[in-house]
């Protein structure tokens, strides 16, 4: 088998998560990378998007996810987004999904804070 790696890189979104009241309500510049690891090499003999992810479709349900919701960790983001991807796209064997915030409220000056999840198809 041969695998490779379909990558969504920097996906930006405006969305109301965080702990703090103020990050509910105000909201903020959210980032989302998205990893799948799968055997593309049919797909890529045949050039048929039929026999790969759908990358546009992925990209759907990470907005969806991202700024349909509210959550207080970006842990949470990354986990709902790695197991729609998942649920989508059965020849996905691994995703890895990490999520960032920018200017996290951490008290003294911080670029962004991210969380990175891993999720293998049957752990």
């Amino acid at each position: 088998m041969a695998r490779g790696t379909v990558r969504l890189i920097n996906a930006v979104f405006y969305a109301h998560h965080g702990v703090m009241k103020e990050e509910h309500r105000v909201g903020g510049r959210f980032e989302v990378d998205v990893a799948m690891d799968l055997d593309f090499a049919d797909a890529a003999e045949a050039d048929d998007l039929s026999r790969t992810v759908d990358y546009e479709l992925v990209y759907q349900d990470v907005h969806r996810i991202v700024t349909q919701n509210k959550f207080y960790l970006i842990e949470r983001l990354a986990l709902l987004i790695a197991k729609a991807v998942l649920d989508r796209n059965h020849q996905v064997e691994q995703v890895e999904v990490t999520v960032r915030k920018s200017n996290p409220p951490v008290g003294g000056p911080c670029d962004r804070a991210e969380a990175t999840y891993r999720l293998a198809r049957g752990a």
